[in-house]
């Protein structure tokens, strides 16, 4: 019989870390399959248009992987975090039409290098800039932090408040902001008025960002874990291009793990 080492590394878990420092074993993972309430997919940075990247081939492998994701585990939803083109706002309508080849209901937020107006952008996507739904109990929060400039912003405190308060009534809060609120590495920028905000709303489980495509982790801050998916498209960051997968589970923890596209790695379980 394999041992717990062999058998994660079957599965492409091995480089495997737990947060609640509890033992994971191989039985329980496969047994997790049939526990999990709710799941979803966060990719980002896909900066279609970008010149001298090959970003039809890059979004085709995306869609087409998380499509084949979809097919043998149920996704509730995805949200594209951001940079979905870049910077021309005639590539709009393209990407959209790009993307809407996922078979699983989509939500996107705002990157820096989407350049166009709140208006077009609502238009098109039929959602604006700083939008909210809830689904199983749950809230999902994904806000705007940037503008028809590029410039890297602060989600509006006020609109964010709100949203949390309504959320209050939900079991948990997932947050999805393009451009990170705390100066880990260059190019995130300093909010502590949100970061203390976050803090007043203990049903917040997670903020996840996309910008940095060098980061796929995750980073903890205040005792809230903020995860990074990399990017699967651009000209540079982590060598794969790939997708987070987030699933909650019916004791209310909860378990995340990259695709690189086609492989489980950088395994993480947050404890309830």
């Amino acid at each position: 019989m394999k041992n717990r080492r062999d058998f994660l590394k079957t599965l492409g878990l091995s480089g495997a870390v737990f947060l609640s420092g509890e033992a994971f074993s191989a039985d329980s993972f496969v047994a997790s399959r049939s526990k999990v309430k709710l799941r979803f997919i966060v990719a980002s940075d896909g900066h279609y248009g970008q010149p001298k990247t090959e970003f039809d081939t890059m979004h085709d492998t995306l869609i087409g992987h998380v499509n084949k994701f979809a097919e043998k585990e149920k996704v509730d939803f995805c949200v594209i975090n951001g940079d979905l083109f870049h910077d021309d706002p005639s590539l709009l309508p393209q990407v959209k039409q790009k993307l809407d080849q996922l078979k699983t209901p989509y939500y996107v937020t705002r990157g820096n290098h989407d350049r166009v107006s709140d208006n077009l952008w609502e238009e098109v996507w039929k959602m604006p800039v700083n939008h909210s739904f809830t689904t199983k109990n749950h809230a999902v929060i994904l806000g705007n932090t940037s503008n028809i400039k590029g410039e890297y912003l602060m989600p509006d405190l006020n609109w964010m408040r709100s949203e949390l308060e309504k959320a209050k009534a939900q079991k948990n809060t997932f947050i999805f902001l393009h451009v990170p609120q705390v100066p880990w590495v260059e190019h995130c920028i300093d909010s502590p008025d949100l970061i203390k905000l976050f803090g007043e709303y203990k049903n917040i489980k997670a903020v996840f960002h996309g910008h940095i495509h060098s980061l796929d982790g995750l980073k903890m801050h205040n005792g809230l874990p903020y995860l990074f998916d990399a990017h699967f498209g651009g000209n540079w960051g982590t060598e794969y291009r790939g997708f987070r997968v987030v699933e909650v589970m019916k004791d209310n923890s909860i378990l995340t793990y990259m695709m690189n596209p086609t492989v489980r790695i950088l395994e993480e379980k947050i404890s309830v």
